[in-house]
């Protein structure tokens, strides 16, 4: 399925897209890009009596300015008192190796990694890149397939089935389908 432009506007066809495709399936898990709760919360209104491993993954603290969480704790609470696993960390594709590429330029295996999976979008990008995180973080099985849902800047634009690798073997990971993303950037 693929929507005519990226962003916020294909957030509930995007969730909906994976739900159907998590009712057809013997799949468990799913991991959402979301740093409000926004994305996570209109996902568990449409999985409605569902039951899957909700995990959410936030940019880390001082992704848009220093020492700032961009998740407040009201909705943090809110989402964990619903079962959710939340996850703010170190993006696997940035991290360090963007500080030394922002402050000296050059370019480094990560970037040029997230570079070329953003040639299938930003939500690819994205939802590879949770993937990894939340399979590092413990907060999904190894081995296993997930639904990983991401996006083009705020809401969500697409959704994969990913059988996510740890980041020391990152190329271990295998996007198995691209259920949405949008057809252009």
């Amino acid at each position: 399925m693929y929507w005519q432009k990226p962003g916020k506007g294909n957030t509930k066809k995007t969730l909906k897209k994976a739900v159907n495709r998590l009712e057809d399936s013997q799949l468990e898990d799913v991991v959402i890009a979301s740093n409000s709760g926004e994305t996570v919360r209109k996902f568990l209104e449409i999985a409605d009596g569902l039951s899957v491993n909700t995990v959410c993954v936030t940019h880390h603290v001082g992704f848009r300015k220093p020492g700032v969480d961009e998740m407040d704790q009201e909705a943090r609470d809110e989402l964990q008192e619903l079962g959710v696993e939340i996850l703010t960390t170190t993006h696997a594709l940035a991290g360090v190796a963007r500080s030394v590429k922002n402050d000296y330029g050059g370019l480094y295996t990560a970037e040029i990694m997230a570079q070329a999976l953003r040639m299938f979008g930003q939500g690819v990008k994205v939802s590879v890149e949770i993937s990894i995180m939340a399979l590092d973080a413990g907060l999904v099985p190894y081995g296993r397939e997930i639904i990983a849902v991401g996006g083009t800047g705020r809401g969500a634009d697409t959704a994969c089935i990913v059988k996510p690798g740890h980041s020391n073997c990152v190329f271990d990971t295998e996007v198995r389908e691209v259920l949405c993303r949008p057809r252009g950037s």
